[in-house]
């Protein structure tokens, strides 16, 4: 091989490295590629409400630094999309799991309703005045029983009241899945409240609809005790009337007075006589003589 092709070959050869490294730094540098210790994760691009079904266009990627990344949060667009929302989100807000229905869940309604749940409608008009129509779709409320006997052996008074259920979710008034909070309501107008309950709840809420009136009391979001209600009747109400309790600082004295123990007079004794066939009685008042 002669020195002329040695060189031509060995220029060939740089050239071929050189532009490999140049391709390599290209990518390096592109947009869609994370750089060094972040993530690409999907987040809402606008607000989307409760119960819509995700698409594409509701979607972007953000990046992030791995450490910043949620557990259960979504990389991957096409992991998103044809799953509906369980709860409002916000643009901005990262989309997880726990966020949105899976993919099988169905659609509306049928997907905010989890496996071994049940979706029960309340029919009364008197939802909406027992809370003044501030009821919205996400809150927790008890369901309240109210009965009224009209029978001759009532032990009631005339009508009881329990609450029958606790710290349930409310899947939808009237229609609508999702209110946001410029929408003003027409108390008036709410007809029906959608429950998220048991099987066995379903069961309670469908008889007592039957046998009185369901109210509802709505409850804080992070309380989740349950209260140890018990049922009134109206013939507790008519003699009952509850005082509030307002405390009572106790005060001390500056001075405490001694204890003076007051003694008891003694009976005076009493003392027959006898002077031959007459007698009589004396009585003798005794004395208290003082050790001072």
């Amino acid at each position: 091989m002669s020195p002329r092709t040695i060189v031509v070959v060995g220029l060939a050869l740089i050239c071929g490295v050189s532009a490999a490294v140049g391709v390599n730094q290209l990518r390096s540098q592109s947009p869609d590629a994370p750089k060094a210790g972040m993530k690409t994760v999907v987040a809402a691009a606008v607000d989307i409400p409760r119960g819509v079904m995700v698409s594409k266009d509701l979607l972007k990627t953000v990046e992030l630094p791995e450490k910043d990344v949620p557990a259960g949060a979504i990389l991957n667009i096409e992991d998103a999309v044809e799953r509906a929302v369980l709860i409002p989100l916000l643009k901005d807000d990262l989309l997880r799991d726990a966020k949105i229905a899976t993919k099988d869940a169905g659609r509306g309604m049928a997907a905010l309703v989890s496996n071994g749940m049940r979706a029960y409608t309340i029919l009364t008009p008197t939802v909406a005045s027992s809370v003044a129509g501030f009821i919205m779709p996400g809150n927790k409320v008890d369901v309240v029983l109210s009965v009224t006997e009209r029978s001759l052996g009532d032990i009631t008074g005339g009508g009881s009241a329990t609450t029958l259920l606790q710290n349930v979710e409310i899947l939808a008034v009237d229609q609508k899945l999702d209110v946001h909070n410029e929408q003003k309501d027409d108390a008036k107008a709410m007809r029906s409240v959608t429950l998220l309950v048991t099987p066995d709840q379903a069961n309670k809420l469908s008889l007592a609809q039957s046998k009185g009136t369901l109210n509802l009391a709505l409850r804080n979001d992070e309380d989740e005790l349950a209260a140890n209600t018990q049922p009134v009747s109206l013939r507790d109400l008519r003699f009952q009337q509850e005082t509030p309790v307002v405390p009572v600082k106790a005060e001390v004295p500056k001075e405490i007075a001694p204890v003076v123990k007051m003694q008891t007079p003694a009976k005076p004794l009493r003392v027959r006589t006898l002077r031959g066939r007459d007698s009589g009685e004396v009585f003798l008042q005794p004395i208290t003589v003082s050790a001072d």
